[in-house]
């Protein structure tokens, strides 16, 4: 997500006030107004938030800019056509869903009809094909024979993308960490300690190393940190 969609997303997530009180929230109203009204134009949308054209028309355009909502223009006969602004697929990602959610009763399902072996088997066989995606971006990206570090600084862009904020560090006494600080899926491995093996499984398979979890988010620390270290020699 770019700078100004994580923005947007800020904004709409944060509780709504009872009017505008500046331009993120402007921002977030708009996008909320769009959701349920639909398509709709500057004049239209300034009426129904009490806020200036001009206001409305400076943070559509921001916001157009940021692939978060479309304008299709409208002729109709003499005089200047009508733009009418809409939201766009990218704008989805900002309002709630119920995934995470869904999954986490589907993951009890499972568990409450096969018991913890088939919940494992689950995760297991989730790990083998988030393996086998991550690897193919790995070697898109850099040589099957470079450096540790530099794969496990490939590993935390991955895993970036994948909402968990995460990045590589070498220190000076030769060892590298991968950190995490989000857990992009905290509430199904709040309930499911077998998810968090299985990523610690993923990253000692793609990066074909050592791998020890140090901190754990789901333990109450800030972040998810793992020491990685080549394996050594048979």
């Amino acid at each position: 997500m770019s700078e100004p969609q994580l923005s947007a997303a800020a904004d709409l997530r944060s509780s709504q006030p009872p009017a505008v009180s500046g331009p993120s929230n402007l921002r977030r109203d708009l996008l909320l107004r769009l959701r349920v009204d639909g398509p709709s134009t500057p004049d239209q949308l300034a009426a129904r938030l009490g806020a200036s054209r001009t206001g409305v028309l400076q943070q559509l355009r921001a916001l157009e800019a940021a692939h978060l909502v479309s304008r299709q223009t409208i002729r109709h006969g003499v005089g200047r056509p009508r733009h009418l602004y809409d939201i766009t697929a990218d704008a989805q990602d900002l309002f709630p869903s119920g995934y995470e959610g869904l999954a986490a009763g589907l993951l009890a399902a499972i568990e409450a009809v096969g018991g913890t072996d088939l919940l494992q088997e689950v995760f297991a066989a989730r790990c083998r094909q988030l393996g086998t995606r991550v690897r193919e971006d790995m070697a898109a990206r850099v040589a099957d024979d470079a450096p540790l570090f530099e794969r496990v600084q490939e590993l935390a862009v991955i895993q970036t993308g994948n909402g968990y904020l995460a990045g590589a560090v070498a220190n000076v006494d030769g060892t590298i960490r991968l950190q995490e600080h989000n857990c992009a899926i905290f509430h199904v491995a709040s309930g499911s300690p077998a998810a968090c093996q299985a990523e610690l499984e993923l990253f000692s398979d793609v990066l074909g190393a050592e791998v020890v979890r140090e901190q754990h988010i789901i333990g109450g620390d800030r972040c998810c940190s793992y020491r990685i270290a080549a394996r050594p020699p048979d």
